[in-house]
């Protein structure tokens, strides 16, 4: 009866324990949501030292390398980051996962009794308050409550458990490295929670005072076992995913791997009950759930000194490895693809970089729609209109990519996220629609090609130049909203409205020339309405853009 209750209290506190990191994890990400957003804001950009810091910082903040691996896969299958870069943040991922142990080894401390009432205060005041920041902060103090609750809840069971001999005899029967470094492997992939595995045995390690799986270093195999296991999530994610993606996933468990063969070997040798690694080098620390925390951080930390510099050597054998089929490579288009999305929905378990990337596809959707503004601008001069279906082609894309885009954003909606995120997750769905009717107006003026060409009208040499000028006033006026809408530059906004204001004034003299012209005999009173329709639609193009610098100033 009393080993039933045991691994009842065994179960009940690792579900705590699970649900208090989540809870943690997911209250300091919704608190440092801009610092994780800057932190991958450049990662197109920066160097390998860089994605290092950006995969340790991240992982230490959400506390799970596997979702930063996860969202590194996500971010090379939508094309915006490097192989290389992917590399250098997977390896960062696997030190800031360290810190998972340390707070595990805290439950060992007399000191930790003193937390347990956080779980119950953090959630008290979370539940009272109002503000969203309090709330958020309180989950966090509630957070790091449950997860000491849950420590308590297995050190207790993991005493009953260790103090009925035939327990003691089978886990210590358990001293194979090789079986406890499948058991780590097994256990962790199906708990695909390295963080998890890692509290369990520091947990029985404490309770049984370092005395298991056969005294030497047992413990440490199946710590091993769990950097092999944790790939899995990060391969299970890949799967549908294009060839760089599945690469990522590749480099992980190719990184790990090596790593542990590196370590397993001296382990192996240095495997005496009477002298062993972690009494002979850490034994002094008298706390063996602290030891195995820091065998853990050395292990990650030597791997990342020893294949560091290695970062190309890794994405080569990646390459050569997981390659593309032939077939993939011949029927690859050789402009790029509208629909290829900066949206992945592996980044929806990381609201904050989920936001950053929509905010990035929103730009991504503007330009393309510009482009085919101007692409519309250029077959009317050229008086082109055989490039209606060529148009009207990369029109569709953009819808099709608008309704992706728009599933994404409700999608990401429901996750728990900051009311500053619902907001802009607001503007984005109104800017979306300032979008789509840029590109709408650039259908209206296919139809004026047609009838340029059919009704075979003229216009005069003053006329087209003043068109190509308002094209260019359009694109100097996007490029300052895409700053505002970034919120890279505070006096865009300003700017923006100034550049509106000279394109209406621009349009008001091209009808005011056109009808002297007009009367002059120079132009064709039969191309009025062509022209007028033409220079009122680029006018609104220019209104759509405007609302594209607004969009974040009206929230």
């Amino acid at each position: 009866m009393e080993i039933a209750a045991a691994i009842c209290s065994l179960f009940g506190g690792l579900g705590v324990l699970l649900f208090g990191f989540k809870v943690l994890s997911d209250a300091i990400e919704k608190l440092a949501n801009n610092k994780l957003r800057q932190l991958f804001s450049k990662t197109s950009t920066s160097g390998k030292f860089a994605g290092l810091g950006i995969g340790t910082a991240t992982t230490a903040l959400i506390q799970s390398s596997a979702a930063t691996t996860v969202m590194t896969v996500g971010f090379v299958n939508a094309g915006v980051m490097s192989l290389t870069m992917a590399t250098a943040i997977i390896m960062g991922a696997n030190i800031g996962t360290t810190i998972t142990g340390y707070i595990a080894a805290l439950g060992s401390f007399s000191f930790s009794v003193f937390v347990l009432p956080f779980a119950f205060l953090g959630i008290l005041v979370a539940m009272i308050s109002k503000k969203d920041t309090v709330k958020t902060i309180s989950y966090i103090v509630g957070g790091v409550g449950l997860v000491f609750v849950g420590l308590q809840l297995m050190s207790t069971s993991m005493k009953i458990f260790t103090e009925d001999p035939v327990f003691q005899q089978a886990i210590n029967a358990i001293s194979n490295p090789f079986l406890l470094l499948l058991l780590g492997i097994a256990i962790t992939a199906l708990l695909q929670s390295s963080s998890a595995v890692t509290s369990i045995v520091i947990s029985l390690a404490t309770a049984t005072s370092g005395a298991l799986f056969g005294g030497v270093n047992g413990v440490l195999f199946l710590i091993l076992g769990t950097n092999i296991g944790t790939c899995i999530t990060a391969l299970i994610s890949s799967i549908g995913a294009n060839i760089n993606a599945k690469r990522a996933a590749f480099i992980h468990l190719l990184f790990n791997v090596f790593g542990v063969v590196i370590f397993l070997i001296p382990l192996l040798i240095w495997n005496f009950p009477e002298n062993n690694f972690l009494d002979t080098v850490l034994g002094w620390m008298h706390n063996p759930g602290l030891e195995i925390a820091v065998f853990h951080t050395i292990f990650n930390v030597i791997c990342v000194l020893i294949f560091f510099p290695f970062v190309n050597v890794f994405v080569n054998v990646a390459t050569f490895v997981v390659h593309e089929r032939k077939k993939v490579a011949r029927d690859r288009q050789t402009e790029p693809d509208i629909s290829n999305s900066l949206l992945d929905d592996r980044f929806l378990e990381t609201p904050a970089i989920a936001v950053l990337q929509a905010k990035k596809e929103a730009v991504r959707l503007a330009t393309i729609s510009l482009g085919i503004l101007t692409e519309s601008v250029d077959s009317f001069l050229a008086k082109d209109k055989d490039a209606m279906h060529h148009i009207r082609k990369n029109i569709a894309q953009v819808v099709e990519s608008a309704k992706a885009y728009t599933k994404f954003l409700i999608k990401l909606a429901s996750r728990d996220i900051s009311y500053q995120d619902e907001k802009t997750i607001s503007a984005l769905h109104e800017s979306l629609a300032d979008i789509l009717r840029i590109a709408d107006l650039a259908d209206n003026m296919t139809k004026y090609t047609v009838h340029y060409v059919d009704d075979n009208l003229d216009f005069s040499e003053t006329m087209c130049s003043e068109i190509k000028q308002m094209d260019r006033q359009i694109h100097e006026l996007f490029d300052v909203s895409i700053l505002a809408f970034n919120g890279t530059d505070k006096t865009a906004v300003v700017k923006a409205e100034e550049y509106e204001d000279d394109i209406d004034k621009l349009k008001k003299q091209m009808i005011d020339g056109h009808i002297k012209r007009m009367n002059e005999g120079k132009c064709q009173p039969q191309s009025s309405s062509v022209m007028i329709n033409l220079v009122g639609n680029m006018e609104r193009a220019a209104d759509h853009i405007l609302n594209l610098a607004h969009a974040f100033d009206k929230k």
